[in-house]
C-alpha cells in the first residue's frame, strides 16, 4: 500500500515536534534549553528602532524613568532564574507535548482506520444464499 502525502506529512511533522520538543525542554542537554531561551531574548531585544531629540527637561525625566525601568527590568529577570531554578515548567514545553500528543494520536487512528478499511476490502461478507 502506497502512502499517501497526509501519512508521510503527518509522521514527519510528528517526527520533527518530537526534536523541538527534546530540544526546546532541555531533556537531551540543559545547553539547549538555554540556547532556546537566550535565543527568544536576542530577538525580542533585537527587534526596535532608535531615535535621537535634543536634551530638554522632559528627555532628563524620560531618562530617569527610563534608568528605574532598567532596574525593575534587572530585577525581574532575577526573579525569573529563582524561578527556572526551582524547575518550573515552560509553556514552550507544555505546548509542544500537547502538539506531539495530538499528533500521535492522529498517526494511531490513521493506521487503526487504515486497517479496519483494509480489512474490509479482503475479506468480503459471507454471502452464500440459502436454499429452502
Amino acid at each position: 500500500m502506497k502512502d499517501s502525502m497526509y501519512h508521510v506529512l503527518l509522521r514527519t511533522s510528528a517526527l520533527t515536534l518530537s526534536f523541538v520538543l527534546l530540544f526546546v525542554s532541555g531533556v537531551l542537554s540543559p545547553v539547549t534549553q538555554k540556547l532556546t531561551e537566550d535565543t527568544g531574548s536576542y530577538l525580542a531585544n533585537a527587534i526596535g528602532m532608535n531615535a535621537a531629540v535634543l536634551p530638554n527637561e522632559i528627555n532628563s525625566l524620560s531618562m530617569q524613568l527610563a534608568e528605574r525601568d532598567t532596574e525593575l527590568t534587572q530585577r525581574e529577570i532575577a526573579i525569573g532564574l529563582k524561578e527556572s531554578a526551582t524547575g518550573a515548567g515552560s509553556l514552550s514545553t507544555f505546548v509542544l507535548s500537547v502538539l506531539l500528543f495530538v499528533l500521535l494520536v492522529l498517526i494511531v487512528l490513521n493506521y487503526v482506520l487504515d486497517y479496519l478499511r483494509n480489512k474490509k476490502t479482503t475479506f468480503p461478507k459471507n454471502t452464500y444464499e440459502q436454499s429452502a
